[in-house]
């Protein structure tokens, strides 16, 4: 998921600071990207999740960092015959928790206005992996991982605003057969006026295509195996007071393999504690 960064590139919350976001999050999808990079079309799923993600200071250099997707919805439309409006296969949903991420992040460097983490993310398989009539209505994908990242950011004034750069690198240890990844992404975003932020952000995810499952998947995921993609998006974020804010996101793959085809929103409440 995305989430919102504080500007000032202080990876680090300090010793008893936190931010807290309670996000609904909506992915519709009537096409996929396939294995060779190609966009094909496929039954219109749904992918609609509410979640808890939360970062906490344990000390200056250390960050507790947990996401919980704590009800995740896999639905598909009913297929109706455009000729005379019969049935040809009904609509299916399923309605369970997601994969649960538990991690860590210590400072390495804090100086000026330049600072440099590390990250350990682990995905625990709470989901569901196989699910409906056919098992593919996944809330998880039955594995545990584990995600170490680099992370570098620094903040600056653009235009006489506040404003911060960050990007990340890192690598993706998944188990079950699955093969292993290489993530990177950068981000950038700029205060506009005493209460608004708005930034952008471009990820990627790279298969090593190490792993023994097979990658084929006929409707598109966002769990299966060799999965890549480089995506862009868009967030803003309102603070109505010192504290509380309002998120708004849009986020989609602009290329990919073996993943959904259509852009991403979500929406969130957040609690931004320093």
């Amino acid at each position: 998921m995305f989430f919102f960064q504080q500007s000032d590139a202080q990876w680090n919350k300090g010793k008893g600071n936190g931010y807290y976001k309670i996000s609904a999050w909506s992915l519709v999808a009537n096409q996929h990207y396939t294995n060779t990079g190609e966009i094909d079309p496929n039954a219109t799923r749904g992918n609609f999740t509410l979640s808890f993600y939360g970062e906490y200071g344990i000390s200056n250099k250390l960050d507790f960092i947990t996401y919980v997707p704590f009800l995740t919805r896999i639905y598909q439309n009913a297929q109706i015959s455009g000729t005379n409006g019969n049935v040809l296969q009904a609509g299916e949903a399923v309605n369970a928790i997601g994969d649960i991420d538990v991690g860590l992040r210590y400072g390495l460097i804090k100086k000026n206005h330049f600072a440099l983490s590390t990250t350990l993310k682990l995905g625990l398989p709470t989901g569901k992996n196989k699910a409906g009539s056919d098992g593919s209505f996944q809330t998880g994908d039955g594995e545990f991982n584990q995600l170490i990242t680099v992370d570098a950011g620094t903040s600056y004034q653009l235009f006489s605003k506040p404003a911060y750069a960050k990007t990340y690198i890192g690598i993706n240890n998944r188990t079950q057969g699955f093969s292993d990844e290489f993530h990177y992404g950068i981000e950038s975003g700029i205060k506009l006026g005493n209460k608004l932020w708005v930034l952008a952000r471009l990820n990627s995810v790279n298969s090593f295509k190490n792993g023994t499952l097979s990658a084929q998947n006929s409707q598109g995921s966002i769990f299966a195996n060799n999965i890549e993609y480089v995506s862009v998006g868009a967030e803003v974020a309102y603070y109505i007071t010192s504290k509380l804010g309002v998120s708004l996101n849009y986020t989609s793959a602009v290329s990919g393999r073996i993943i959904y085809a259509k852009p991403s929103y979500s929406g969130g409440l957040f609690l931004d504690i320093q």
